[in-house]
Parts: C-alpha cells; sequence; structure tokens
C-alpha cells in the first residue's frame, strides 16, 4: 500500500468516527430529551400533594406551585430548570442535527423551541416565582406579579407558548424538506394548533377558574410531543452510534 493510499484510508476512518460520534451525541441528547418531558409530566402532578387543600388543579397554575410561598418550592425549581436545560440541549443537538435538510427552517424552528416555554422557559424558573399562590388567604392575581419574579413569569410565559407554537410549524416546514420525517410535518402543525386553542382558552376561562386545567393541557401537549420527537429521534439513529 503506497503512503498515499494509507493517507485515504486514515482520512476515512477519522471521518466515520467522527460521524459515529455525533450520531451518539444526538442519541444522548434525545434519550435526555425523553426521559426530561416523562419528569417534566411527574413534577406537574407529584407536587400537588402538598400544596394543600385550598390547592386546586384546575383553578390553578403550575406557576403557583413554586411561588415564594408555596411549601417546599424549591424541589420544582430545581426540576423544572434541569428540565428546561435538558429540552434545550435536544432541540439543538438532536432536533436541529436531524432536520438539517430542511435548512434555515429546521435552524429557526430548533432555536426557537429552545427559546420556548419548554427550554428556556423552564431553565429560568428560579427567576419566575411567584409572590404568592392563589391557594393562600388574600392572595390575588395583581399581588402574584407584584415582585419581579411574578412579572418575569408572566412575560416569559406569554412570550415561551408562542414562542413554542411559532417553532412547532417552523419544524414542520423542515420536516416536510427532511427525507424520512414528512410524514411528521402534519402531525407538528395540527399539535401547534391543538397547544394554540389550549393556551387561548387558559385565558379565556381565567375568571371561570379553569386556568390551571387548560396550562396543563399545554404543558401534557407540549411535553408528549416532544418526548414522541425523540423517539422518532432515537428510531432513526437506531444502530448507527
Amino acid at each position: 500500500m503506497t503512503s498515499s493510499a494509507r493517507d485515504l484510508d486514515g482520512a476515512d476512518i477519522d471521518l466515520t468516527a467522527a460521524s459515529s460520534g455525533r450520531r451518539a451525541a444526538v442519541r444522548r441528547w434525545a434519550w435526555l430529551g425523553l426521559v426530561a418531558q416523562a419528569v417534566f409530566v411527574a413534577s406537574c402532578l407529584v407536587p400537588v400533594l402538598w400544596q394543600g387543600p385550598h390547592y386546586s388543579v384546575v383553578a390553578h397554575t403550575i406557576s403557583d406551585m413554586y411561588a415564594v410561598t408555596a411549601p417546599h418550592a424549591g424541589f420544582l425549581v430545581v426540576v423544572l430548570s434541569l428540565c428546561g436545560a435538558a429540552t434545550i440541549g435536544f432541540a439543538l443537538r438532536s432536533v436541529w442535527s436531524q432536520l438539517r435538510t430542511g435548512g434555515w427552517r429546521a435552524a429557526t424552528g430548533s432555536v426557537l423551541l429552545a427559546l420556548s416555554i419548554v427550554g428556556l422557559g423552564d431553565l429560568l424558573s428560579p427567576a419566575e416565582r411567584l409572590a404568592c399562590r392563589m391557594a393562600d388567604p388574600g392572595c390575588t392575581a395583581t399581588q402574584q406579579l407584584s415582585n419581579t419574579g411574578g412579572q418575569l413569569d408572566n412575560a416569559i410565559s406569554s412570550i415561551g407558548v408562542l414562542l413554542l407554537v411559532i417553532a412547532a410549524f417552523f419544524l414542520a416546514a423542515a420536516m416536510r424538506r427532511t427525507h424520512g420525517w414528512e410524514g411528521w410535518a402534519r402531525p407538528t402543525r395540527w399539535t401547534a394548533v391543538l397547544i394554540t386553542v389550549f393556551a387561548v382558552a387558559s385565558v379565556l376561562t381565567q375568571e371561570a377558574g379553569y386556568t390551571g386545567l387548560f396550562e396543563r393541557l399545554v404543558a401534557a401537549t407540549g411535553a408528549a410531543t416532544l418526548a414522541v420527537l425523540a423517539v422518532g429521534v432515537l428510531r432513526r439513529t437506531r444502530g448507527t452510534s
């Protein structure tokens, strides 16, 4: 074998190793993204057990459970932050990588997903603590937002859900242009529509006492969608790491 042939073989091995490493990273972040969604859903359910008899999952929001006055709020703050960090990594390292053929649409959708309520919104939970819970005696909607944390929660939640919906439309457009993902485009768009409906309903039914219910439907739909997406990534990279 000549020196040039050996160099070419070495280059091929390096490229194969690099490709294998990238695929392994995609799978690792997909697993983290999948686990994060399961943990997120559990973290929205388990803390209800120690919120007291005046807390209602139908009327009161998830944010109430880690308000300044909420019992054992630190647990939920830490869990949500970790879930947000894992989701950001999943969006930027797995989703973007798999849909790269979709071009700028994939890049835009992945970045918006990372910046949305399920990514950056959860990561910033320590800074988004409401001043009080609606389950607390004398607490009002105005008092909840009277501190910096409450104001941040109000702004980031609204913007974060909007970014999640927009991200879904961009990712759907990228899926339509990516081999093997074409069939995911329409369900992704309809999921974005469903999240929008739940988000609007949470605002419109605030006086009727259903904000907590519809907010949880938004959260559950988002988490389920990301979990399914993570499974899709793992299936398409199976046996390649």
